[in-house]
């Protein structure tokens, strides 16, 4: 899959969203071209950690699976079941930790786009748009978390399917989730413009070695986790 797979993915076309609320951008379309690839039906038990507006879980809600959202922001769970009432799809969207939130359950397929963006501030933010994309120094806190959780989550032949940004280390995340025992490798490539945030804090990531003099692109990547 390459970059051809941005225009690909497809979306609920009029979605709301709630201030503070992340609207689907690259990032999203580039996982939903992957989770297109999935098989799913009736049986499949699917979970996206931080479901945001609800456009990656509508998006496989529609094609008949099961599917739980969830979300630290109540402003992002009332806007994923209001675009769930809007597109008329079943959807359990639940607010809080996902890790708390799914204790003790399993599915096929777990699905994120987590808060990925390298912050000079080294705690995730608790409100505000912030919310949705700081993610500490080297954007790998809730990475990393997922990384250690997703074993957990996963039926035997699960898949985890997570996007985020080269800045993060996509090999990192590979070897973490290796590690952990599932069979890992990025599956998808993009390369987008710098957005607004990153453009705010070019200095900072110059400083941090996490970006290059003038450096304009940035390159998203979807990572696949199969629990064997």
């Amino acid at each position: 899959m390459s970059s051809t797979a941005l225009t690909s993915g497809r979306l609920p076309g009029r979605l709301l969203a709630l201030p503070n609320v992340y609207r689907p951008q690259a990032d999203t379309r580039l996982l939903a071209a992957a989770l297109a690839h999935e098989e799913l039906g009736p049986r499949t038990d699917v979970l996206e950690i931080g479901t945001g507006t609800g456009a990656l879980a509508l998006h496989a809600a529609r094609r008949g699976a099961a599917v739980t959202a969830v979300d630290v922001s109540w402003s992002a769970v009332v806007t994923a079941r209001m675009n769930a009432l809007l597109h008329r799809v079943p959807l359990r969207v639940l607010h809080g930790d996902f890790a708390v939130r799914t204790a003790d359950r399993r599915f096929d397929l777990v699905v994120s786009n987590p808060p990925y963006v390298p912050a000079p501030g080294a705690r995730l933010p608790s409100r505000g748009p912030e919310r949705a994309w700081d993610a500490g120094h080297d954007g790998r806190t809730v990475i990393d978390r997922i990384c250690a959780t997703a074993p957990a989550l996963l039926r035997p032949g699960g898949a985890l399917l997570m996007v985020h940004s080269g800045m993060c280390g996509p090999q990192t995340t590979v070897d973490r989730l290796t590690e952990a025992g599932l069979s890992a490798e990025v599956t998808a490539k993009a390369s987008v413009p710098w957005g607004p945030v990153l453009r705010s804090r070019r200095a900072w990531l110059e400083q941090q070695g996490l970006a290059g003099e003038a450096e304009q692109w940035e390159e998203l990547v979807v990572i696949r986790a199969q629990n064997l």
